[in-house]
């Protein structure tokens, strides 16, 4: 967190209005900096940032270079890929915590902005855990089930998944399905919070 108290969230986009747009979006709940590029985004880049959101598509650094960056840095920010760039099974390599298809609506940001900073609160299994989620929601809403019933990586996202679900399922106490996984993780959260 920065000086202000208030979560920082990093806007890397090259089209100003669409940054200008997020900014207004979200400047009441969080400090908000902006980049026009990732070379300028990296610059910005520091411990304080606790979410980027990140377009996939710029001049210069691509989003894609910009979040490999931002992992070796090791700072422990969340990452969100807000672009217009149709997913595909590349996505599975990548460190991203969230995948926004533009265009997206205020309330769709605020949620992904919120769950991320919720995230970031959570070890790393759990972090890794939602992570390969997001992916797996990512890609199923935006490929056939014929073609993920194709892709060889998509079983082993979801055996993973599965396996790390049973191993966080035995650590928080035998949780049957996603709701009550995501119950109890809530409620974890807001234990800490308190």
């Amino acid at each position: 967190m920065s000086d202000s108290d208030l979560p920082v969230v990093l806007i890397v986009e090259d089209e100003p209005d669409v940054a200008e747009t997020y900014k207004l979006w979200l400047q009441q709940e969080y400090e908000v900096r902006m980049a026009q590029n990732g070379d300028e985004g990296l610059e910005q880049l520091d411990a304080d940032v606790d979410v980027v959101l990140l377009d996939r598509m710029m001049p210069g650094l691509s989003g894609d270079e910009v979040l490999e960056r931002i992992r070796e840095r090791d700072l422990g920010c969340r990452v969100a890929m807000v672009t217009a760039v149709e997913p595909d099974f590349d996505i599975l390599e990548m460190g991203f915590d969230a995948y926004l298809s533009k265009p997206i609506r205020s309330e769709q940001l605020h949620e992904t902005v919120d769950n991320l900073l919720d995230r970031s609160e959570y070890d790393s299994l759990l972090q890794e855990y939602y992570a390969l989620v997001e992916k797996q929601a990512t890609l199923e809403a935006t490929k056939s089930s014929a073609e993920l019933a194709e892709s060889d990586q998509y079983d082993e996202l979801s055996q993973k998944i599965a396996g790390m679900r049973d191993d966080l399922s035995e650590t928080l106490g035998g949780i049957e399905d996603d709701s009550d996984f995501i119950a109890t993780l809530r409620g974890l959260s807001d234990d800490e919070d308190n």
